[in-house]
């Protein structure tokens, strides 16, 4: 079954868009993951257009899940969330669509977290983004929210086409909030930031999706540790068909729970600066190939992961070098240090 990645444009160029779109059509079996339909996006924000009727089945870019009903004009919005315990109660991970965690410094992780069917009033606190986030953001053109960056980070993030609305550039819906501290308090009305950007083009699939809900997954894995150095370990707990971050720092209502949990080992190499307090500030290397691990329905596949540049998507490959698909759905992302010493993953 043909699956086309449609999104929803008022430009006047739609003849040319919607060629574009075309050629970055998916064949995947099955007919669609009916039970986790998105058709309620247009409820939570976004103004859209009504599809085609005589296009393919569209699919959301971030889920693979069937798009129902309208899509956004928006392109996609990736803001950066604190993933301390400062940052409790973590705001609008609940409505993500996708959510990478990527090592920062003192062996910390930060979210980079993917909202495009769904755009919750609040998200936050924000905090600032990194060279990492040019490998993580780009296959989808997204527009990431951040309260700023080192000068040599904003440099880079520049020079790559990365578009970012940061609070440091003026960028509407940032506020502090009170009851919390600072720097933790800087918190997003995200809504009126969407507003204000500019409709979205065509964008591919972040993954490569499969509709028909297979999975070659035979390790037993209702339990998974993904420790980032050691600074910090995430921990998932599979329970009622989806998995459960049981270490999150987002009140229990609020949690991101995931269809898939992905863990690929990256290389660390430095960002080219030192933090105000001198600490040595890493970078992931989220292209070429490594390890990966693709954790779905309480099962395990080990495979690689390849990314040839930063505008690519993830591939995966199972041991066999057969390639893989990630069943449609919400997915979590640990970018994870190859070395060790630096992360650690688990499973039972």
């Amino acid at each position: 079954m043909m699956i086309t990645m449609l999104r929803r444009s008022s430009r006047p160029a739609r003849t040319a868009s919607l060629a574009a779109i075309a050629a970055l059509s998916l064949t995947l079996a099955g007919c669609g993951h009916g039970a986790d339909s998105q058709s309620s996006s247009t409820k939570d924000g976004g103004s859209s257009s009504s599809p085609s009727a005589t296009a393919e089945p569209a699919v959301w870019p971030l889920t693979g899940l069937p798009l129902k009903g309208s899509a956004p004009t928006h392109p996609p919005v990736v803001v950066k969330i604190d993933n301390t315990v400062a940052s409790e109660p973590q705001e609008g991970l609940g409505k993500a669509d996708l959510i990478t965690e990527e090592l920062v410094e003192g062996g910390l992780t930060r979210l980079a977290v993917f909202f495009d069917t769904r755009i919750p009033e609040l998200v936050g606190p924000v905090r600032s983004m990194r060279a990492s986030d040019i490998g993580i953001v780009k296959p989808v053109h997204g527009v990431v929210v951040t309260s700023g960056a080192a000068a040599v980070t904003i440099g880079r993030l520049k020079a790559a086409g990365v578009n970012f609305k940061s609070n440091d550039g003026g960028a509407s819906g940032f506020y502090r909030d009170s009851s919390r501290h600072a720097p933790y308090n800087l918190m997003m009305h995200l809504r009126d930031l969407v507003k204000t950007l500019k409709p979205a083009s065509s964008t591919k699939p972040y993954l490569q999706w499969s509709t028909d809900g297979a999975f070659a997954g035979t390790e037993p894995a209702t339990s998974i540790s993904a420790r980032f150095g050691g600074g910090h370990t995430t921990q998932w707990s599979f329970q009622g068909g989806k998995y459960v971050n049981t270490n999150s720092n987002a009140d229990p209502k609020g949690r991101f729970r995931p269809n898939t949990v992905i863990a690929v080992r990256v290389g660390i190499k430095s960002a080219g600066y030192l933090d105000p307090a001198g600490n040595f500030v890493p970078e992931s290397i989220t292209t070429g190939s490594g390890n990966a691990w693709i954790f779905h329905d309480g099962k395990a596949l080990k495979g690689t992961w390849s990314k040839v540049g930063p505008s690519a998507i993830w591939r995966f490959k199972d041991a066999s070098g057969k390639a893989v698909r990630i069943p449609a759905g919400h997915t979590w992302i640990e970018v994870m240090p190859t070395d060790d010493k630096g992360g650690n993953l688990s499973y039972q």
